[in-house]
C-alpha cells in the first residue's frame, strides 16, 4: 500500500511539492489507513550520470539531494520508493539502469530506499527475465531489503517466473482514469479499469502472500465518478492488488478520502489468507466476484458493468462456493453466514433469505460474508 508520483504528475515533480504532498499523506488519514510507500517515478534524474557513472537527482527539482528527502519520508513514519527502468533510458528519457544494476542498487541503498519501481522502457534487445534477475540480485548485493515492483507490463508474463524475483510484478500495460473504455495514444493504449479486470481472472493461482499480481495503480480521485471510483477501488480490493494510490492528496475530496481509506474494504484485499478473488458469475453485465478470506469468511461483490440499473436477486442457497485453489466448499443450506455491508458500513441480513437489491449502472455492492455461530 502505498502513493506513487506518475498517474497524476508524471515528470514534473520536485521536492517541496512532494514534501506538502507527504505531509498530506499524514494529515489525511491515509499513513493512519495502512499507506506505507512514498514512490518516487519517472523524472527524479538529471539527464547524466556523473563522471563516476552514478545517477544523479535533478538538482532543480531536488536541491537538497535525494539522502535528505528520503530522511524526510523517513521522518513521517513512511517507506520511501524509487523508481528506475531495466532499459537503457526510462520512458520518460532519463538514464535507464541496464549496465549499472550495481551500481544502482548500492546507491538506493545509501539513500535508504525501500521500494524500487522497475519499469521496461528503451529494453527491446533485452532478456526481461535475466533484466530483473539481474536487479533482484544487486538489491539483495546492496545489503537493504527493499521492495522489488518489476513494471515490465505483463509482456513476458512475469508470473511464471517471478516469484522469487521480487514482491509484485505488473499484469498490464498502464492504467488510466475510464472505467470501460481504453485510452488510444496512436503506437499504445492505456487500459480501462474494466479493461485490466478482464486480464486477471486467469492468473490468480500465482499470486500470493509476499508475490502479487500488479493490476497498476489506483486512479481514484483522478475523474471518474464516485460510484466508478468506489467500484475500481473495490475491485482491486477483491484482486488482493497493491493498493498503490496515483491521485494529487492535497486536493482529495471527502469522498475521495472515504473511498481510499475504508479499512473494512482495506482489510479484504491485506487479508492475510492472500487469495486473489475470482467472478463466479457474469450476466448481461452484472457479475459477481468471490474473494474467499482467513477463518472461512468471504468477500462477495457484485459489479454492474452495464449503462443500465440492475436488480440482484441472489438465492446463496441455490450457489454453492467452490474454489479448489483456496480449498473453499461452502453449502448456503448448511452454513448460515452474516452480511456485511462494507460501503454502508452496517450488517444488511443472513444467507438465510435471497439477496434482493438495486444496483446502479458502473456501482458495486460489497459484502463481506462471516460464519453465524
Amino acid at each position: 500500500m502505498g502513493w506513487n508520483s506518475w498517474n497524476t504528475f508524471r515528470t514534473d515533480i520536485n521536492e517541496q511539492m512532494l514534501r506538502d504532498m507527504v505531509d498530506t499523506y499524514v494529515s489525511s488519514g491515509m499513513r493512519d489507513a495502512g499507506y506505507t510507500y512514498f514512490v518516487l517515478d519517472d523524472g527524479w534524474m538529471a539527464m547524466e550520470r556523473d563522471n563516476n557513472g552514478s545517477l544523479v537527482p535533478d538538482p532543480k527539482k531536488f536541491p537538497s539531494g535525494m539522502k535528505a528527502f528520503a530522511d524526510y519520508v523517513h521522518s513521517k513514519g513512511l517507506k520511501f520508493g524509487i523508481y528506475n527502468c531495466a532499459g537503457t533510458k526510462t520512458c520518460g528519457g532519463y538514464p535507464g539502469t541496464h549496465g549499472y544494476e550495481y551500481q544502482d542498487a548500492r546507491l538506493y541503498a545509501s539513500w535508504g530506499v525501500d521500494y524500487l519501481k522497475y519499469d521496461w522502457c528503451h529494453a527491446d534487445s533485452i532478456n526481461a527475465r535475466d533484466a530483473y534477475l539481474t536487479m533482484s540480485r544487486a538489491i539483495s548485493a546492496a545489503g537493504r531489503p527493499m521492495v522489488f515492483s518489476l513494471c515490465e507490463w505483463g509482456s513476458h508474463a512475469p508470473w511464471l517466473w517471478a516469484k522469487n524475483v521480487g514482491q509484485l510484478w505488473r499484469t498490464t500495460t498502464d492504467i488510466h482514469a475510464g472505467f470501460d473504455k481504453d485510452l488510444n495514444h496512436g503506437s499504445w493504449s492505456s487500459f480501462s479499469v474494466m479493461h485490466i479486470i478482464d486480464l486477471q481472472n486467469n492468473i490468480r493461482q500465482y499470486a500470493g502472500p509476499g508475490h502479487w499480481n500488479d493490476p497498476d495503480m489506483l486512479e481514484v480521485g483522478n475523474g471518474m465518478s464516485y460510484d466508478e471510483d468506489k467500484a475500481h477501488f473495490s475491485m482491486w480490493c477483491m484482486l488482493a492488488a497493491p493498493l498503490i494510490a496515483g491521485n494529487d492528496l492535497r486536493k482529495m475530496s471527502p469522498q475521495t478520502i472515504s473511498i481510499l481509506t475504508n479499512k473494512e474494504a482495506i482489510a479484504i484485499d491485506q487479508d492475510s489468507l492472500g487469495v486473489e478473488g475470482f467472478r463466479y458469475y457474469a450476466f448481461d453485465g452484472l457479475e459477481i466476484w468471490v474473494k474467499p478470506l482467513k477463518d472461512n469468511s468471504l468477500a462477495v461483490c457484485f459489479l454492474n458493468r452495464s449503462s443500465h440499473q440492475q436488480n440482484i436477486y441472489w438465492d446463496w442457497k441455490a450457489h454453492d462456493i467452490v474454489d479448489t485453489l483456496s480449498k473453499t466448499d461452502i453449502d448456503f443450506n448448511k452454513t448460515n453466514y452474516t452480511l456485511r455491508d462494507v460501503w454502508a458500513k452496517k450488517n444488511i441480513g443472513t444467507t438465510a433469505k435471497v439477496f434482493k437489491q438495486p444496483i446502479g449502472s458502473h456501482q458495486v455492492i460489497m459484502l463481506k460474508l462471516n460464519k453465524t455461530n
